[in-house]
């Protein structure tokens, strides 16, 4: 059983409302909230990399904090940003093949 309330993930949850409110064109990412890290709403995109690269603009974040890396595999890349928005920090990862821009 989680030790905290509901109310303590109002930050990523309001920052969810206001981002599928005010950005409505952008692709779907799959969305994370948890009770581990309440202030984090997380964005991932299993797609392709595009879905990444649109949030990103969207949001401001600098193409130079964008980490990048590969999974043991070597087949995965990785692509990870951080922002901060309506009070939660936002993480965004992406998905991608080595050499594709194909889904990982």
């Amino acid at each position: 059983m989680s030790a905290l309330s509901l109310r303590e993930l109002n930050a990523p949850v309001l920052a969810l409302r206001l981002l599928s409110a005010d950005h409505t064109e952008l692709p779907a990412p799959c969305l994370s909230v948890s009770t581990v890290y309440p202030d984090r709403l997380e964005l991932s995109f299993h797609d392709d990399l595009a879905g990444f690269e649109a949030w990103r603009e969207a949001l401001g974040i600098e193409p130079s904090s964008v980490t990048y890396h590969e999974h043991d595999d070597g087949l995965t890349r990785v692509l990870t940003a951080h922002a901060d928005y309506a009070g939660a920090h936002l993480r965004l990862t992406g998905f991608g093949r080595v050499g594709t821009g194909e889904a990982a």
